[in-house]
């Protein structure tokens, strides 16, 4: 049993535990993860599980696991949903693949990002992390706008914001897209970049609507 199982399990059980659905051992699936004697065995010698009565508890260790795993799923869902424009139904299976890699470090900085959102776009409430917890108002570490990159660095695109829907179109039209690598061919005295084979200039202040994994 590798840890992405583990982790699913963990997900499945705070799930059911958040509908107020109790878990019995002889139960083969928990919201879609079949669960097994063998599973229960692994999941007891770690300390995140006790079984009483038949009913399977999540131990605080537990609870606090999955508590995070979800937490990272429905930022990931969120993320996907208002950033990448992705649709609500391709959005589940991809959260499921980030949530098991996403570091804390950047977790929060996602939160952040997005605002500390309270639900994902499922409407299923996102549990609150240290970041929600002081009101952090600025991504560190993360994410910069393209006009603070330097001149000659190879960058990539996590994602295009603008309050100018014109601005925002023209963008995608380029080719600006979520994931796109681009390098910073100047910076003076135009901005240009370089994308693929073709040099485009675009003004400073769109630049700073293009926002880079730094």
């Amino acid at each position: 049993m590798d840890k992405k199982q583990k982790e699913e399990v963990l997900e499945a059980l705070w799930v059911s535990k958040e509908h107020g659905n109790p878990v019995t051992r002889d139960m083969t699936k928990v919201a879609h993860e079949h669960i097994n004697s063998e599973i229960l065995s692994i999941l007891e010698e770690d300390d995140f599980i006790y079984i009483i009565n038949n009913e399977i508890h999540l131990t605080e260790i537990g609870e606090a696991k999955g508590r995070l795993i979800i937490r990272r799923h429905r930022l990931a869902e969120r993320l996907m949903y208002d950033v990448l424009r992705m649709s609500l139904d391709t959005i589940e299976k991809n959260a499921c693949e980030l949530e098991h890699i996403l570091a804390p470090d950047l977790t929060e900085s996602i939160c952040t990002l997005l605002g500390h959102p309270k639900i994902c776009p499922h409407g299923c409430p996102i549990p609150k992390g240290e970041c929600c917890q002081e009101t952090r108002n600025s991504v560190e570490n993360v994410l910069m706008s393209l006009d603070k990159a330097e001149a000659g660095k190879c960058v990539k695109i996590a994602y295009v914001s603008s309050p100018k829907h014109p601005v925002l179109h023209k963008l995608i039209s380029f080719g600006l897209l979520p994931g796109t690598t681009i390098t910073v061919h100047q910076k003076s005295p135009s901005f240009v970049i370089q994308l693929g084979n073709a040099q485009l200039a675009i003004e400073k202040d769109i630049a700073s609507h293009i926002f880079i994994w730094k």
